[in-house]
């Protein structure tokens, strides 16, 4: 190794911080006897050590100085008067690190806003299929109300108002063939709050036999107001009355809101 490159290894820090073990405290010692240049480094960073230590204890005396500076010199010879060294090499590997740093800081921040940015666009693609899977079953809902009130072979029962609720209508979309019967609530009021509309298929002869054949649940969230309910075969009049949650087994006259005739 060359003499610059020994004085640049950092080995002869050590060695005055007495920090080596005894083989490199040898080869440090052989190499300043051996090396005029390596002699005055370790003169040089024992002096910068004592002027810092003066700096932390600016009290020190006269003479304690002056002992310090007799041992250098019965050690290591006359101790010579010297400028502090630049070492430009050691100022340019503190530089990198800093910029070094500074780079790794700049990258871990984009990268953080690339994971923001990532997070972002999931969370908006999340919202857009929520949205495209709303529409289409919101199409497919329009496309199947539209299919029963066109359907030809229905047979369409108009629902007048009652005593309970004069103003309210419903028509019945009853397909005698499928028995596939459904409701279109649209002119009904919304329920309050504990009660459902309960559909009731009658039998008017020889005696009025009411079967239920099902409820408007969730009645205020159906924004086309078409509800399917049980099929039935052999219904004479329809009937809507207003029930508690869950129904009735039989109907409730005085909440008998709407009733029509096949």
């Amino acid at each position: 190794m060359e003499t610059k490159e020994y004085i640049e290894s950092g080995i002869l820090e050590l060695y005055v911080y007495g920090l080596l073990n005894e083989s490199e405290n040898d080869e440090v010692t052989a190499m300043a006897f051996k090396h005029l240049e390596v002699k005055d480094e370790i003169v040089s960073i024992e002096k910068a050590i004592i002027n810092l230590s003066s700096s932390f204890s600016p009290f020190i005396s006269h003479s304690q100085f002056e002992k310090i500076k007799s041992q250098l010199a019965l050690k290591y010879g006359k101790v010579i008067d010297m400028k502090p060294r630049s070492n430009w090499t050691a100022y340019m590997g503190w530089a990198a690190s800093i910029l070094l740093l500074i780079g790794i800081g700049y990258q871990y921040s984009k990268l953080n806003q690339t994971n923001n940015q990532v997070v972002t666009i999931e969370k908006e693609k999340s919202k857009f299929q929520e949205v495209v899977v709303n529409l289409e079953t919101k199409n497919k809902e329009t496309q199947n109300v539209l299919g029963v009130v066109r359907d030809e072979t229905n047979t369409i029962v108009t629902l007048g108002g009652q005593a309970a609720a004069p103003t309210a209508k419903a028509k019945i979309y009853w397909n005698k063939q499928t028995q596939v019967v459904y409701v279109d609530a649209s002119g009904l009021p919304e329920p309050p709050k504990g009660k459902e509309y309960q559909i009731w298929s009658l039998k008017l002869q020889p005696q009025l036999t009411p079967t239920s054949i099902g409820l408007l649940s969730n009645f205020q969230a159906n924004e086309s107001k078409i509800f399917a309910v049980d099929k039935t075969n052999d219904a004479e009049a329809f009937g809507i009355t207003l029930e508690p949650t869950g129904g009735s087994a039989s109907p409730t006259m005085e909440q008998l809101y709407t009733l029509g005739k096949v």
